[in-house]
């Protein structure tokens, strides 16, 4: 019996992981094109947080509703976009690339959720966050090259 048991013991650490990844189960081209759209998503996404986030005022320094909402839709780029690249993913996804992308998003969601609760921008763990997206977003970059 102890035989049997040290046999299957063996061969369940020595066997060869199954493949659950998007490299085994789908075909190139939709791989390439879960790719494609994933890509053309964070596009979209890197352009929405950049303008929402650079706006300016329109009243200037003194418009406290102007503030506000120019703050509002900062916070809401961040947090759809996050919700955008999630949804956005799909299995065929190649792997590496949706890891990137979901950690990307899920940045961005944490970036937008602390903004909400008023951690401003020089806040460490909200600055650590912030670079922690900008080396996501360069990853992601590279990976949709």
């Amino acid at each position: 019996m102890s035989v049997v048991a040290v046999g299957l013991s063996a061969w369940a650490v020595l066997r060869p992981a199954p493949r659950s990844d998007a490299e085994s189960t789908y075909t190139a081209d939709q791989r390439n094109d879960a790719k494609i759209a994933v890509c053309a998503a964070t596009d979209v996404v890197r352009k929405g947080v950049s303008l929402n986030t650079n706006l300016q005022s329109p009243g200037g320094e003194g418009d406290v509703v102007g503030s506000l909402a120019v703050a509002a839709n900062a916070r809401l780029s961040l947090s759809d976009g996050g919700l955008y690249l999630i949804a956005r993913l799909d299995p065929a996804t190649p792997t590496e690339l949706a890891g990137a992308v979901t950690k990307f998003a899920n940045t961005l969601l944490d970036i937008g959720a602390a903004a909400t609760a008023g951690s401003p921008n020089t806040d460490p763990d909200q600055a650590a966050r912030l670079r922690e997206a900008d080396t996501e977003n360069a990853k992601v970059t590279d990976l949709c090259r």
